[in-house]
């Protein structure tokens, strides 16, 4: 289902505060695994004549701001689409600068990241990144190692049409080498060798800027999260906004293809 959302604007004196709505969010049912395409940054940037670089630097507060309410809300894993494999193509200048936003972030939060018992993960080409870029993930990683609060997984240099081809070669290969028969190759089969056989799929897709497509994210697990498209761009994009796509998700009926009683998220 295709949804836009906007910022819901007072519409009397007996609007609910947020702090209210956060309280109302039902925790029991709130996503496990939310993944979010983070874009606009550079039509941000445009719209204040700045250079598009100045937008990608606003986006790396907001991945803090949201990372933290997230946690705040109790969902299990957060993805963050921040650099695709096609985002190669753009400016050398841009690229670089995208490269280096990773070191920043984490040199910057991470001891926050710590105290706040996140574990840092990264889906994509890690090889194919530069050398700075790579250390500052890698290190992340080691240091949030042992966290088992909320993962803020990163999808770096990461497309889905490589990820489903790197998982046929795979299977292919192990059914050449006779390690396993056609009749093995399920869903099952095909999930373990995507990067995100250790995660569960996600419950919600949020989308920035007013684009409305996947841009080659997560197609295979996309299959049945709900999906909330917003006009706000990244920068801007702030816990009120994520508090509305939270309150769509939990209004959403979600059957999974059956026509029985919907179908809820619940923890145990």
């Amino acid at each position: 289902m295709l949804e836009k959302i906007w910022r819901k604007k007072p519409t009397s004196i007996d609007e609910e505060p947020f702090s209210v709505r956060v309280d109302k969010v039902r925790k029991n049912s709130v996503p496990i695994h939310v993944a979010i395409i983070m874009d606009g940054n550079g039509r941000w940037a445009k719209l204040r004549n700045l250079p598009r670089v100045a937008g990608h630097h606003e986006g790396m507060k907001t991945v803090r701001k949201v990372t933290r309410f997230a946690n705040q809300l109790g969902i299990g894993v957060l993805t963050l689409y921040a650099f695709s494999t096609e985002n190669w193509k753009r400016p050398r200048f841009e690229v670089d600068f995208l490269m280096k936003l990773p070191g920043e972030f984490l040199t910057t939060y991470l001891p926050e990241l710590i105290k706040e018992n996140v574990r840092v993960e990264m889906i994509g080409d890690f090889s194919a990144l530069p050398l700075h870029t790579r250390n500052a993930i890698k290190n992340a990683m080691e240091a949030t190692a042992y966290n088992d609060g909320l993962i803020l997984n990163f999808a770096m240099n990461y497309g889905s049409r490589l990820e489903l081809v790197n998982m046929v070669k795979e299977i292919s290969e192990l059914a050449k080498d006779d390690k396993i028969d056609l009749t093995d190759i399920d869903e099952c089969l095909i999930e373990s060798h995507l990067m995100t056989s250790h995660l569960p799929e996600p419950d919600l897709l949020i989308r920035t800027s007013g684009e409305v497509r996947l841009s080659n994210f997560m197609l295979w697990q996309l299959a049945y999260s709900e999906f909330v498209f917003t006009d706000v761009y990244w920068p801007d994009f702030d816990e009120e906004y994520f508090l509305e796509a939270i309150e769509e998700f939990q209004m959403r009926s979600r059957r999974f293809g059956s026509v029985t009683d919907e179908v809820n998220i619940v923890r145990s």
